[in-house]
């Protein structure tokens, strides 16, 4: 039996007993245009289950519902024409299916990651992108055995959710065939860096290796007993300090809620790396509030600077504004937008630098931009600035 037609046999058979979860078609190669990825789940419409296929496009998400005949014709035609891989999620086991070529199809076995068929819904029900049913989230004490979300862990559940949301819409402007090796600096107890493996993973069915760097050894002991046992055998936690680590080869670099410098430290090495996407959210800006307090410039919003809670602000936007404009001189199309963690947390601000051909003749003017910055405010230097220019004389 060819190893696509056992592949439709193992998602009838599921559907039909109950036992289907997901299924994800991945690394599409076909001609139909901006097309990403199709996501399935089971639907009940007027008492009739179907199949929901999501068409992922570059700039929009289109919805279908199909009954299981014609769902199962529709997913062979789109392995033999256009999609590499395949992912099915059921409660007894899950399936990978990867086109290599023309001549050779494989088809794996994995232990089941989910053990409970989720919930027939109706089509219009919120659908998050990181189900609750998914292991990890139990072995973080996120949910119970069944899948149900813990009372006091709603907002984390919505934040992980969100955040993924947010990886998941920059990452149309990156061909994922791109993303190879992701690195979360700073990565605590894993939440979000198990979230966005498993969404990489088993939803976008990219073959990619992410690491975790966190300073503290017991979460890292932690975060690979976690990950060990959810079979995620491409996520790795390390022990050590964003500055210390040895860059190479990074395509995704994330650093969330890294303290002061720390997130200079992060972007740097993303750019070390020539990364295609970095994405930061910092806190805690010392060091240009600092330079600011210790140089007292006399400019128009002097009035505004002497109130401590308005300097911690002006600190803030100061401090990413450059490091949006450094982004920028290394050659990437940066943008700047609000990240609500959850509920009970402040507001952060998100920095993304996406790489872009290099543009040496905006590189002046960025230069020139920065020291009028810089002299307005009275601030002697920069931290990402002095990690980029550390050679310039």
């Amino acid at each position: 039996m060819q190893p696509i037609q056992q592949f439709e046999q193992y998602i009838q058979a599921s559907f039909q007993a109950q036992t289907f979860v997901k299924l994800s078609l991945g690394n599409f190669k076909g001609t139909e245009p901006n097309l990403k990825n199709i996501y399935i789940r089971k639907v009940r419409i007027k008492n009739v289950e179907k199949m929901a296929f999501t068409y992922r496009y570059q700039t929009k998400d289109v919805v279908k519902n199909f009954d299981l005949p014609e769902g199962l014709l529709l997913i062979k035609q789109w392995l033999n024409d256009g999609f590499k891989v395949a992912t099915l999620m059921t409660t007894q086991a899950d399936w990978q299916l990867e086109v290599l070529n023309e001549q050779k199809v494989v088809l794996r076995q994995k232990k089941a990651t989910i053990t409970q068929a989720p919930a027939v819904t109706h089509d219009k029900a919120k659908q998050r992108l990181i189900q609750a049913e998914t292991s990890f989230l139990y072995e973080l004490k996120i949910t119970d055995e069944q899948g149900n979300v813990y009372k006091n862990a709603q907002d984390k559940y919505k934040q992980i959710n969100h955040y993924v949301e947010i990886i998941s819409s920059l990452l149309k402007d990156t061909p994922t065939e791109a993303i190879k090796k992701v690195v979360d600096m700073g990565s605590g107890k894993g939440y979000l860096t198990f979230a966005l493996y498993d969404y990489l993973q088993n939803t976008l069915g990219i073959t990619v290796e992410v690491q975790g760097i966190e300073y503290r050894q017991d979460m890292v002991n932690l975060c690979n007993s976690i990950a060990q046992k959810a079979q995620f055998e491409q996520l790795h936690f390390s022990q050590g300090t964003i500055l210390d680590y040895e860059a190479q080869d990074i395509d995704l670099l994330i650093a969330l809620h890294a303290c002061d410098t720390a997130t200079d430290d992060a972007i740097y090495k993303g750019i070390q790396s020539g990364a295609s996407l970095i994405v930061v959210a910092p806190c805690c800006h010392k060091q240009i509030r600092r330079e600011i307090e210790k140089n007292k410039a006399q400019n128009e919003l002097h009035f505004l600077t002497k109130y401590g809670i308005f300097l911690e602000r002006q600190a803030e936007m100061v401090t990413d504004g450059i490091r949006a404009l450094l982004l920028e001189y290394c050659g990437y199309k940066t943008k700047v937008f609000e990240f609500i963690s959850d509920a009970h947390t402040p507001k952060n601000v998100l920095v993304v630098g996406i790489k872009q051909p290099q543009n040496t003749q905006r590189q002046a003017a960025i230069l020139q931009e920065l020291e009028h910055t810089k002299k307005y405010f009275g601030i002697t230097y920069h931290h990402l600035e002095r990690l980029l220019f550390a050679t310039k004389p």
